[in-house]
């Protein structure tokens, strides 16, 4: 299995359940692993056999970055569903974490694993 990763994406968004975390956009970290095989992409050198990390990150920016949540549960479930759904990840790890949720803390978080890892798919192009 081939792991494709992007650590400490940083997105500003509006999460939380108190009134003043849905006036400010707070920052979200975001570690992912995701279960592809490269082996077409790296006999081919195409990127089109390739998952596009930097699609991924900006598709991933987008999204979070104009909508709201109350929990990152739900966050980190909506996110999860889009890489499967638009990108056709098989599996994925996702760590999610808010650095300014608490004072006393670096950070806080979750760490969610959805699909199967022996399910992996050549990333085709549609062309």
């Amino acid at each position: 299995m081939d792991i494709l990763y992007i650590r400490n994406l940083k997105v500003d968004a509006i999460v939380g359940i108190f009134s003043w975390e849905k006036r400010i956009r707070q920052p979200i970290h975001l570690d992912l692993e995701i279960a592809i095989d490269i082996r077409k992409a790296a006999a081919t050198d195409d990127i089109h056999f390739a998952l596009d990390y930097k699609t991924v990150s900006t598709r991933l920016t987008q999204y979070i970055s104009q909508s709201e949540w109350h929990l990152i549960e739900t966050l980190a479930e909506k996110i999860a569903a889009l890489l499967m759904t638009e990108f056709g990840v098989t599996w994925l790890r996702l760590r999610l974490s808010k650095p300014a949720a608490l004072p006393m803390a670096d950070s806080v978080g979750l760490v969610i694993e959805r699909g199967n890892k022996d399910a992996q798919r050549l990333f085709q192009s549609d062309n």
